[in-house]
């Protein structure tokens, strides 16, 4: 492996993976591979989200973000931990930090049959009723980027010297969870709790995370030799992160 010390994170393209051509394919699976091990962050393009899924998505989230608080937590579900519904700012923090970060979220998750449900044991998923297209744009999306997800690990899978399908059975239905972020604004420092940032330094649990663009500027990844560097994605793209899970599977490759 060589220890590269990028100044930004590589694009590749999954429709290189997904062609018939070997050539490409091979090149894709070595191109995520070295990502992975060097910086941990790649840009994915033509990962399947079109403009008007992305734009209804963006716009039934704002929405839902902009109604009274009082309204917001309705949606709140104590007793789920925040794997589902709404979660208010200040509530989670990075892991050694006391301090809540300056964000809301709501989280979406794998939608089931009743009787898988009782299989796997998952919560059901609550929905705002005063954004009623909110239900239809977080679902269409969450099985875009889980389909996406599957063909990212499968690059994985061939990198690593695997059969090319050894994640799918495992992954397959997953408790996965779409997470729809709002950040506060920092210009009103008496709402602020000193040292609140909007999202501190921290390491994703997963196997991968999926990050759709966001509307502004802030997302850094701390390199090997302990720089922290700018993510700049295009609009048209998706940044694919290794999560603390991966890395323990694979032995801290």
């Amino acid at each position: 492996m060589n220890n590269i010390l990028y100044n930004e994170i590589p694009c590749v393209d999954l429709s290189d993976f997904t062609s018939k051509d070997a050539t490409s394919k091979q090149k894709f699976v070595q191109n995520l591979g070295e990502a992975f091990n060097n910086i941990g962050f790649v840009a994915v393009k033509n990962h399947g989200l079109s403009h008007d899924i992305t734009s209804s998505l963006y716009d039934s989230v704002r929405q839902f973000f902009d109604l009274p608080e009082a309204t917001k937590l309705n949606y709140e579900a104590e007793n789920l931990g925040g794997q589902r519904g709404y979660t208010a700012k200040g509530k989670e923090h990075a892991k050694g930090r006391s301090i809540g970060d300056l964000k809301e979220f709501y989280h979406v998750g794998q939608e089931v049959s009743p009787a898988e449900k009782l299989i796997l044991g998952y919560p059901s998923n609550i929905f705002p009723r005063e954004v009623p297209e909110f239900a239809t744009a977080t679902t269409k999306a969450f099985r875009i980027l889980e389909k996406t997800g599957i063909e990212i690990l499968r690059a994985i899978a061939l990198y690593l010297g695997l059969d090319e399908f050894y994640f799918d059975d495992r992954v397959k239905q997953g408790n996965s969870i779409l997470r729809a972020i709002h950040y506060f604004p920092l210009d009103d420092p008496q709402s602020i709790d000193e040292g609140a940032v909007r999202a501190a330094a921290h390491g994703d649990i997963n196997l991968i995370t999926l990050l759709m663009g966001a509307s502004a500027e802030g997302l850094q990844i701390l390199r090997r030799d302990g720089e922290w560097i700018p993510v700049t994605a295009l609009p048209d793209q998706i940044v694919v992160n290794v999560g603390d899970m991966l890395e323990r599977l694979t032995n801290k490759k």
